[in-house]
């Protein structure tokens, strides 16, 4: 697992849900899932394109709700999604993607 995505999936298991194997590996399935369609969406100077913030933060939205196990709650789910959003919007500031 590459360090990006080791990152996302630190995000998305901790400091909760407590997860079991399977469910680990379902996590570490949606990050990498996650950070492949991300990266086609960061472009120089996203963070200035409202349109681009828009569409970044829907693909974690529905990656995340399709994807996540069950144990995930409401409440703890759009604590990822925006724990997610903030983790790229801080280490990702320009892309020449």
């Amino acid at each position: 697992m590459r360090e990006e995505e080791l990152v996302i999936s630190d995000i998305l298991t901790r400091p909760a849900p407590e997860v079991t194997t399977e469910e680990r590996a379902v996590v570490k399935k949606v990050a990498r899932e996650l950070l492949k369609k991300l990266k086609d969406l960061l472009v120089l100077n996203w963070q200035q394109k409202l349109e681009v913030g828009s569409k970044l933060k829907i693909v974690i939205e529905c990656t995340l709700d399709h994807g996540l196990p069950l144990i995930y709650t409401p409440e703890i789910y759009l604590q990822k999604c925006s724990a997610v959003f903030e983790h790229m919007y801080e280490s990702c500031p320009e892309s020449d993607s």
